[in-house]
C-alpha cells in the first residue's frame, strides 16, 4: 500500500513537471528563436567619393644654417622658437685666427699702397726723361716693370683683405631668410664642425602635408582641388587645404606619386613633423542607393575567368520581409568611411538588417527591435 501511494506520488509530480515544460516554456522557446535585430529602410542619398590618405605637415620652407667656420661657437643670439628677420644674428663664432689674418692684409696692403706711391713719382719723371730723349728705352722699361708689379701686389693685398674680412664676416651667422628657428643642435662652447647645422629655421604662416598616392589613384587627382585634413592634437576640428602639387615621376620601386597639400597656419598650431589624415573630396554621387557600411557582409568566392579560377569579393545583406531576414547579394560600386554606394540587388524602401545580420542565416526568423530611417 506504502509502494503504491509513493509511486502515485511521483507520477503525478512527473505529471505536473511536464505540464510545466510544455506550456509556457515552449513559448519561450519560440521567442528565443527569433533573432533580434536593428532594420533600417533603403533610401536615396548623395555621397561625397573620396580618396583618404597618411601624410606628414612639412613647413613651406625649412633652411638649414651651417657655420663655414670650424671653430667654437661664443654665444647663441636666438634660441628655438624665437621669430628672426632676414639678416638678424643668430651666433657668433671664435674667429682669433682670422682676425689676425685681417690686421695681416691689412698690414701689407699699407706698405703695398706705399711702395707705390714711391714708384709712382719715379714712373713719372721716366716718363718725361723718356719723351726727352734724356732717358734710354731700357731704362724707362725697368721702371715701368716695377710700377706694374706694385700695381699688381696692391691689388693682390686688396683681395687678400676682402677674402679675410669676409671669412671673419662668417664668424657672424645670420637668418638667410625670415622665420621661426625649429630646432637648435649645438650649445655654447660646442665647436661648429661637421654636417650638423647649427640650426634650422622653418616658415609655418603655411604648412604643406606631403602624401603619397597609388598609381591607379592620380588619374583622380587634380592640382587645386580641395583636401580635408585632421592631426591628432586637434581631433575635432578639420583644417582645409589646397593640393599644390603633384609630383610629375612617379617612384620607381613603390608606383607611388608624392602629392604637395598647402594649408593656411597662421595661427601655428600645425606643428612640422605631425602626422596627418587627408581626405580629398574627388566627386559626388548625387540620387544614389545609399546604405550603412557595417550592414554589408562579405566573403571571397572563387570565378573561372578567362580559364583561370580568380578570387573575388562578393557583397550581402540581409532584406527583411515578414519577421525573416533573407540573405540577398548585392553591387557595390563606392565605398567611404561610413556608408556604400548600391548599384545593383537592392529596391527603394526595403527594409535591410543594419545590426544583428552577424547572428543571421538564410531565411532566419527575426525580432525587429528597433528600425532606422
Amino acid at each position: 500500500m506504502k509502494r503504491a501511494i509513493i509511486l502515485l506520488l511521483v507520477v503525478t509530480l512527473f505529471g505536473v513537471s511536464f505540464m510545466n515544460c510544455s506550456g509556457p516554456d515552449s513559448n519561450a522557446e519560440e521567442e528565443v528563436a527569433k533573432i533580434p535585430v536593428e532594420i533600417s529602410n533603403v533610401t536615396k542619398g548623395t555621397v561625397q567619393k573620396e580618396l583618404r590618405y597618411t601624410g606628414d605637415v612639412k613647413a613651406e620652407q625649412e633652411v638649414k644654417v651651417f657655420s663655414k667656420i670650424p671653430d667654437r661657437i661664443v654665444r647663441f643670439e636666438k634660441d628655438e622658437g624665437d621669430y628672426v628677420k632676414k639678416g638678424d644674428v643668430i651666433a657668433l663664432i671664435e674667429a682669433t685666427k682670422i682676425k689676425q689674418a685681417v690686421v695681416q692684409a691689412e698690414a701689407a696692403l699699407v706698405s703695398a699702397k706705399a711702395q707705390l706711391a714711391n714708384l709712382e713719382s719715379e714712373y713719372q719723371r721716366a716718363q718725361r726723361l723718356r719723351k726727352e730723349d734724356v732717358m734710354s728705352q731700357q731704362q724707362y722699361e725697368t721702371i715701368e716693370t716695377q710700377y706694374e708689379a706694385t700695381q699688381a701686389v696692391v691689388e693682390q693685398s686688396q683681395a687678400a683683405l676682402l677674402q679675410a674680412k669676409s671669412q671673419l664676416d662668417d664668424a657672424t651667422i645670420t637668418a638667410p631668410i625670415s622665420g621661426v628657428i625649429g630646432i637648435r643642435n649645438y650649445e655654447q662652447g660646442d665647436m661648429a664642425s661637421g654636417p650638423l647645422p647649427l640650426v634650422t629655421i622653418v616658415q609655418m604662416k603655411q604648412v604643406k602635408v606631403e602624401i603619397n598616392a597609388p598609381e591607379q589613384d592620380l588619374g583622380q587627382i587634380k592640382k587645386d582641388q580641395c583636401a580635408n585634413i585632421k592631426v591628432t592634437s586637434y581631433p575635432d576640428e578639420t583644417f582645409v587645404g589646397t593640393i599644390s602639387k603633384i609630383r610629375p615621376v612617379l617612384d620607381p620601386i613603390t608606383r607611388m606619386g608624392k602629392i604637395e597639400i598647402m594649408v593656411d597656419n597662421e595661427d601655428g598650431r600645425l606643428k612640422p613633423g605631425m602626422f596627418a589624415e587627408v581626405t580629398i573630396c574627388i566627386n559626388t554621387l548625387e540620387d544614389v542607393i545609399v546604405i550603412p557600411k557595417h550592414a554589408i557582409m562579405e566573403n571571397t568566392a572563387l570565378k573561372r575567368i578567362d580559364g583561370q579560377d580568380v578570387a573575388v569579393i562578393k557583397s550581402h545583406v540581409f532584406v527583411v520581409n515578414d519577421d525573416t531576414a533573407y540573405l540577398r547579394e548585392i553591387d557595390v560600386s563606392y565605398t567611404n568611411a561610413t556608408v556604400s554606394v548600391v548599384s545593383g540587388g537592392l529596391d527603394l524602401d526595403e527594409k535591410i538588417v543594419v545590426i544583428g545580420q552577424q547572428s543571421l542565416k538564410d531565411s532566419a526568423a527575426v525580432k525587429i527591435i528597433e528600425s532606422q530611417n
